[in-house]
């Protein structure tokens, strides 16, 4: 794996590690939060999959384009289309408007991450 791509990793488990502890929380607050760690952990791995692919990729957070540009490489991901075109819109939507997660889309969120992650790893060849 090269440095750039364990530095991806990195922050996308950083991510991953803060929807863990924010789900432990029982603070109403906390939605909002989830979904965009979960959005964040997501977009770090899919980065990560092309950064070690040698796939060059643009500055986004758009989840479903960064998976467009993985397929060729893993095109079993595609069955990950429609849920990460629902999560990247947790990058910035929820943090600037007068809208707020619920308890279903962070749970929708982290579902989604927790499986784009399984993912990842098993691609970057990393412990589950």
């Amino acid at each position: 794996m090269t440095a750039q791509t364990r530095q991806w990793v990195q922050k996308a488990e950083a991510g991953y590690d803060a929807v863990l502890l924010l789900r432990r929380s029982r603070k109403a607050s906390r939605f909002d939060t989830i979904r965009f760690h979960c959005q964040q952990c997501a977009e770090k791995y899919l980065k990560a999959r092309l950064q070690e692919a040698g796939v060059r990729f643009p500055k986004t957070h758009d989840l479903a384009a960064l998976l467009s540009m993985t397929l060729p490489i893993e095109p079993s991901w595609s069955g990950m289309h429609s849920a990460l075109a629902a999560l990247t819109d947790a990058a910035v939507e929820f943090r600037y408007s007068n809208n707020w997660s619920s308890n279903t889309e962070a749970h929708d969120a982290f579902v989604t991450c927790r499986r784009l992650r399984a993912l990842a790893r098993a691609g970057l060849r990393l412990k589950p």
